[in-house]
């Protein structure tokens, strides 16, 4: 393998050697011509010529590879630079207080006793770029749209808030209850974009790094997607995401770059804080960060703006005409950068400007104080003013802005460019007196020396507080805000449930097929219909929602611009620029984003969107579980559906298929309400009642996640007495017992309830015992009434004491209780302490595996007859049978003999 100095840095491709030459000596013309130039004017000229020509060829609209990377310079060129609209002056004493309240927030946090932390160094280095678009480019929600979607960097919130405050949006009293949010409240500021702890401020959570770039490229595309289905007009909504240089080694944050230049999305732009740093130390100190990224936007289709240098390189680049300068730059890695921006300006000149004595004479005029300040492009801003306008003007591809900045900019010595300025949360006194004085603020030494450092702020009436308020009275409000603008939906009546509840009659269908049927009955509603939203991971066919796409079609922007191989077929595969079905391809984490997306559409954009998203259950709270997180945070609503779920229905496919556990996962949401339905009907007042407590009056900032399974049953109508409460809060008897001496209860749920009426019935017929059997629809739920039951009781020992739904639904059944599921044991026994009498779980624990339905039940013994024997067991510990009994249903069903088992229901995708 070649050494790193060895390799070459470019591939060399795309050249047309296939392509017959028509006319050789024309051919010949020009590269004699590129000789020429290399051979008279020198390489670096020649360079030069070569990429106007590509410049020109580009203009001309003449098809050219892209080049990988340019030079380490700006993209935009200093004669290229719109004039900039703004009072530099006074967005500098702007500036300047923002940076000193943010870094004095996070530093009074510190103080004795509270001692909370925070981050300082990622706004210092970020401020100037949060600046322009604040004042220039961000747009609020005043004119009654969405305004522009910001997904802030995470660790850059401090300066949001420091901003908020001088625009009186926010008190001293609350900047000083920074990371307090309990022990302060009201006031408590959450550490990061939380909308879910300030839901009138902040829109978008993003400090679980890698989601804030996947979720604003989606959220760029769901404003595409409900401008071209008429939902809402979003042609004015620009996204702006904000990232870090290491967060972009997530991958998450480039996983997705392909979609958001395939579909065009010119309303999105990604601005990556290039500060060199990760936590710990540099973010490729061999290499180059943001030479490195420009490559791989470019090779996703992006456009790539590179902000490198500040105005004060413009004289020294413009008098480079032997690219020695430039060369320097593309030759020096970052760790050097990083070192340059703690040294002295003598340091830079020997270092830097030394080894070259063309470079040297460059800088022979200037001072060493001048060096020192020849600065990073992400500081300037009439730069920064300058990409952001090419930015938005740019049309048919997303833009991506590389700024460099310093990390720790401004702070002093002590904290510039240091490796463990991320972790750093404290200035000294004497930090603080250089801070000040670094910013030209008038704050006097003893305000510094006793106590904690003051905020600033230089009153209402001062000119740069009138001036902020203006450029956002002018921009369409203060950002961020949250607004929640949607009016309640008319939710359809009972009619839209009808089917669902007849049950299949003598048709076995799986319980995603009785989901899809509600679906399909729901997005035929006048009122509500158009704003269901089904989305999938390319497995709309296996869940059986291809008889969607000639109705409700699949989106693509562009059409369907070719002939599908299916055309002829009833169900065949169809696109349009207004379809309503989104097919994002095999991707989770796409999926998702898309769910969040349109969940929190309510709120963006005042337009409810009820999302659906469809997947193979393991591959969802398992694979993308910290996006769901992110959805709760968002306050996203819609309806999650693990299909083909439990660890012994989608057997054939074998481990990594097989799903017994995303309940539990579930159940550590506390966003997420999670059933596992055994019936059609179970199904239908789940949906009714999901769409009610999200899209009705008072709704509630949940979402729905159902397990449904590929497993073909019959399911029964609905009984005229059906237990609606008990369905919904998580428990119903479906069958009582008819005969037998002895009693026992079978709790089951999802597709273990078959399980249970079979071993209801071996129970009666050959053991003489009457068990009655329960649908289970929600382990979850009842955990959690039972939690809050607890906690009520334990602080108010003096109010009646509540009992859990559970306890009180099982108080009078006699017998044992045998609970049973196709998921490990932890998920029914979330209830077990508050089950009256005796309590025993039986569940698929440890991994699963290919072969027949049976066998994989009769190896975790959850079939009927594991039933029996569990039941029977119970009986026994309370002497109602004798012990014997035990031995005789183990040889009587081969119980140890997994290829004893009855092999069961085959197939069932859907």
């Amino acid at each position: 393998m070649a050494s790193g100095s060895d390799r070459n840095p470019i591939i060399i491709g795309g050249l047309p050697s296939q392509v017959p030459d028509f006319d050789p000596e024309e051919t010949q013309e020009w590269l004699d011509s590129l000789d020429a130039a290399v051979d008279e004017r020198g390489r670096e000229r020649a360079r030069y010529l070569m990429l106007r020509l590509i410049e020109r060829a580009r203009e001309k609209r003449v098809a050219v590879p892209e080049m990988r990377s340019t030079d380490y310079v700006n993209t935009i060129a200093t004669k290229d630079e719109p004039f900039f609209p703004g009072n530099e002056e006074i967005e500098r004493k702007v500036l300047n207080a923002t940076r000193w309240n943010a870094a004095v927030m996070v530093s009074r946090a510190q103080r004795p006793g509270i001692g909370v932390g925070g981050h300082i160094a990622t706004f210092a280095s970020s401020a100037s770029l949060y600046d322009v678009g604040f004042n220039h480019f961000f747009r609020g929600k005043d004119e009654g749209d969405g305004g522009d979607q910001i997904f802030f960097q995470g660790h850059a919130s401090p300066g949001v808030y420091a901003r908020a405050y001088l625009l009186d949006r926010l008190t001293e009293n609350q900047l000083d209850a920074f990371r307090q949010e309990k022990s302060k409240a009201p006031n408590g500021l959450s550490s990061y974009p939380h909308p879910r702890l300030m839901p009138d401020f902040w829109e978008f959570p993003t400090v679980s790094m890698g989601l804030g770039p996947l979720g604003a490229i989606y959220q760029a595309r769901m404003n595409r997607y409900m401008e071209a289905r008429g939902i809402a007009d979003t042609s004015k909504s620009h996204v702006w995401a904000y990232l870090g240089d290491g967060e972009m080694d997530e991958p998450e944050s480039l996983g997705q770059l392909s979609i958001a230049a395939r579909e065009g999305l010119d309303n999105l732009t990604f601005v990556v804080n290039c500060n060199l740093q990760r936590l710990d130390g540099p973010v490729r100190g061999n290499g180059k960060i943001m030479q490195e990224l420009e490559s791989q936007f470019r090779g996703a289709g992006w456009n790539v703006i590179k902000l490198v240098w500040d105005r004060s390189w413009d004289p020294l680049l413009a008098q480079d005409r032997d690219g020695i300068l430039v060369n320097k730059l593309n030759s020096t890695p970052d760790g050097q950068f990083q070192t340059y921006a703690t040294e002295t300006g003598a340091y830079i000149r020997d270092h830097f400007f030394g080894d070259d004595h063309r470079l040297r004479a460059m800088v022979e005029n200037m001072t060493d104080d001048q060096i020192l300040h020849l600065g990073r492009g992400g500081h300037d801003h009439k730069k920064i003013y300058a990409a952001y306008a090419a930015a938005k003007a740019h049309k048919g591809q997303p833009t991506v802005i590389l700024a460099q900045t310093v990390k720790g900019w401004t702070l002093g010595p002590n904290f510039e460019g240091r490796n463990a300025t991320h972790q750093m949360k404290k200035l000294t006194v004497e930090d603080l007196k250089g801070f000040r004085d670094r910013l030209h603020l008038p704050i006097p030494d003893k305000d510094l020396e006793d106590g904690a450092p003051p905020y600033y702020h230089p009153g209402r009436d001062s000119e740069e507080i009138q001036y902020m308020h203006d450029r956002r009275k002018g921009l369409g409000g203060y950002v961020p805000t949250r607004v929640v603008r949607a009016e309640p939906l008319q939710l359809p009546d009972d009619k839209a449930y009808a089917g669902a509840k007849k049950g299949s009659g003598q048709q076995k269908i799986a319980t995603t097929m009785a989901f899809v049927r509600v679906l399909k009955d729901l997005m035929r509603d006048k009122e509500i219909g158009k704003r269901f939203v089904p989305i999938a991971p390319d497995e709309y066919r296996t869940f059986g929602m291809d008889a969607f796409f000639p109705s409700a079609k699949i989106y693509n922007p562009l059409g369907q611009q070719y002939e599908s191989v299916d055309r002829e077929l009833l169900l065949a595969y169809k696109e349009s620029p207004t379809g309503q079905m989104l097919h994002d391809g095999i991707t989770e984490a796409g999926c998702t984003a898309s769910l969040i997306a349109a969940g929190s559409a309510y709120a963006t954009h005042g337009e409810p969107l009820i999302p659906v998203y469809v997947f193979y259950s393991m591959f969802g709270f398992q694979r993308t579980g910290d996006q769901f997180w992110q959805m709760a945070d968002q306050l996203s609503r819609g309806f999650v559906l693990g299909a083909t779920a439990g660890r012994t229905t989608l057997t054939g496919e074998g481990l990594q298929h097989a799903d017994g556990h995303s309940q539990l996962l579930a159940s550590t949401n506390p966003a997420c309400v999670a059933y596992d339905p055994a019936y059609g009907y179970e199904i239908a007042h789940i949906v009714k009642d999901g769409l009610r407590r999200m899209y009705g009056e008072n709704s509630e900032d949940v979402f729905y996640y159902l397990t449904v399974y590929n497993e073909p049953i019959l399911h029964p109508a609905e009984p005229a007495d059906a237990d609606v409460e008990g369905i919904l809060k998580g428990l119903h008897r479906v069958k009582p017992g008819e005969k037998g001496e002895h009693t026992a209860q079978i709790l089951a749920s999802g597709v273990a309830v078959p399980w249970a009426v079979e071993a209801q019935q071996v129970l009666a017929d050959e053991w003489n015992v009457k068990a009655d059997v329960w649908s289970a629809t929600s382990w979850n739920e009842l955990r959690r009434d039972a939690v809050e039951a607890e906690e009520h009781n334990l602080l108010h020992p003096e109010e009646e004491q509540r009992v859990p739904y559970v306890t009180q639904k099982l108080q009078g059944a006699e017998g044992p209780k045998v609970a049973v599921s196709d998921w490990m044991r932890a998920v029914p026994d979330q209830i077990a302490r508050w089950v009256p009498g005796t309590y025993q779980s039986l569940g698929a624990d440890g991994f699963g595996f290919a072969d027949t339905r049976g066998a994989a039940r009769r190896f975790f013994h959850i079939d009927a007859q594991s039933i029996v024997l569990g039941v029977l067991t119970e009986l026994a510990k309370e002497g109602k049978v004798d012990r014997s009994l035990l031995k005789q249903a183990i040889d009587r069903y081969q119980l140890l003999d997994v290829a004893a088992a009855d092999a069961g229901e085959a197939g069932g995708d859907a």
